[in-house]
């Protein structure tokens, strides 16, 4: 399916299932919607274990949020790693959240993950968003299976840099090696994509963020305003002619 740049001004919604998740998977790629005048959202369906746990992780996403400026971060009560359990109040969740934001782009997991929650988020979003928004795009997880990604966002340093400092937000998540991670948003999209193309990448051009798209609708451009013919301008070769001035505009 063909991409196009998105306008400016559009409504970007990110529903995750745990904290982290669009940070990881798409941390650039927010930071670029939103410097490019998008508004954008992140929902987490599970904020973590309840308790002092779920606090510590919300206040990690908030501090997240300023520096991808994300306008705002909201999150459910589901619980961790019981998802496939509570898809009823999932569904109802998602219909409160695009009933409040109305989004044009939606991103969420691929449905294809080897995390439970992951999945049944990616399955949930779908069934929803193909209803309620104009375009869904699935981001690439740690767990994705069978992810080939048509749709790859190449950042740039200042990007990168951004992601990385978002992620060190995360300190109760000892799992979190920067270096691992920078090493991902480096190499691992070379096996989709031909060295002959990447030669043509921007100089500037660092890190790179998978995603498949689902749907995109592209409507035609239309004028605002009705395009007036150009003046017909007749230039004649004798002045002579009876009737005929040089230069006569129609």
């Amino acid at each position: 399916m063909t991409t196009t740049q998105l306008s400016p001004g559009r409504s970007v919604l990110a529903v995750v299932a745990h904290p982290d998740d669009a940070e990881l998977a798409m941390g650039m790629r927010l930071l670029d919607h939103a410097q490019a005048g998008d508004r954008v959202r992140v929902h987490c369906l599970s904020a973590g274990r309840p308790g002092k746990d779920g606090e510590v992780r919300q206040a990690e996403c908030l501090a997240a949020a300023e520096i991808l400026r994300i306008d705002r971060y909201t999150f459910s009560a589901i619980p961790d790693t019981r998802f496939t359990d509570h898809r009823g109040a999932i569904n109802a969740a998602l219909f409160d959240t695009v009933a409040v934001e109305r989004p044009d782009i939606v991103y969420t997991h691929f449905p294809d993950d080897q995390h439970l929650d992951h999945g049944a988020t990616g399955e949930e979003v779908t069934a929803v968003a193909m209803r309620e928004a104009s375009d869904l795009i699935y981001f690439r997880s740690l767990y994705s299976r069978n992810f080939e990604p048509n749709l790859l966002f190449v950042g740039t340093p200042e990007l990168l840099a951004a992601k990385q400092k978002a992620l060190a937000c995360f300190a109760s998540q000892q799992q979190l090696d920067m270096t691992v991670f920078t090493g991902l948003n480096t190499l691992a999209y070379r096996q989709h994509v031909h060295h002959r193309v990447v030669e043509r990448f921007p100089d500037d051009a660092h890190g790179v963020e998978m995603f498949r798209t689902a749907r995109q609708i592209v409507h035609a451009t239309r004028p605002c305003a009705p395009i007036r013919p150009p003046a017909l301008t007749i230039s004649t070769a004798a002045a002579s002619w009876p009737g005929w001035q040089a230069d006569t505009v129609v």
